[in-house]
């Protein structure tokens, strides 16, 4: 929960300065929901990508303070965060209520990026394989596999988001090769075009020697974001 409008125009006028036509890496910035008018005002024309950083399960009716796919899309959203720790942990959002999140947005035409990941105690009783399998595992239940086609997932170990503690190379490796494995159980080509991004604590130092892992095919990055030139640096190990 970040931003205001002023510094918000600063960061995204210097992404649209910089990131332009020949860069091999897809960038896409996640707003708070007063700001999608902003990023789309500023972003349209450029490369970048904007989306919302949560999204509702449901399509309209009684649900005050919701963010509907469908008024998303209005402003030209083209992806949306679901299931980050966050909403799980302090919001106690399901594996069942981000799968239908994640259906929800894809009914929208806007792609899900869905977060998975375990906690410290989780990892350190060595179950963060099936945990991950059981967040993943109720998406594919629910919708189907072919419906990673049109999705991106985020590995989020929880115990290295904000702590400054972040997984190994190997770790992340570790877990994104799971995921893909998961996949590939039901569709191997699916499996294999699939993006699957890490999210914990990527730094401008160790951003290039986690993307080099077979499985990471980039980052769902936090407060490096909000510095501009940390963010740059990060989007350069990603080509």
């Amino acid at each position: 929960m970040h931003g205001r409008l002023e510094s918000n125009r600063a960061l995204l006028e210097g992404l649209r300065l910089a990131i332009g036509q020949e860069d091999a890496c897809e960038v896409v910035v996640c707003v708070p929901f007063p700001y999608l008018a902003q990023a789309q005002s500023v972003l349209t024309g450029s490369v970048l990508a904007w989306g919302a950083q949560d999204v509702s399960a449901h399509n309209e009716g009684a649900y005050t303070g919701e963010v509907a796919a469908a008024m998303l899309a209005d402003f030209a959203c083209r992806f949306v965060i679901v299931g980050h720790s966050e909403r799980r942990a302090l919001h106690g959002e399901t594996d069942a209520v981000v799968a239908e999140k994640f259906c929800a947005a894809q009914a929208a035409g806007l792609t899900p990026i869905l977060c998975v990941g375990e906690t410290l105690a989780e990892r350190e009783s060595g179950r963060t394989m099936e945990v991950v399998h059981r967040q993943l595992a109720a998406v594919l239940e629910l919708a189907g596999v072919a419906v990673l086609a049109r999705a991106v997932v985020a590995y989020e170990p929880v115990w290295a988001i904000g702590t400054g503690r972040t997984a190994t190379p190997e770790q992340a490796q570790e877990a994104h090769a799971a995921i893909r494995a998961q996949v590939a159980a039901g569709n191997a080509e699916i499996a294999a075009d699939l993006r699957i991004v890490y999210g914990g604590s990527v730094k401008p130092q160790n951003a290039a020697a986690l993307f080099a892992q077979a499985d990471v095919d980039g980052g769902l990055i936090g407060g490096a974001s909000l510095v501009l030139e940390d963010f740059l640096t990060i989007c350069q190990a990603a080509v």
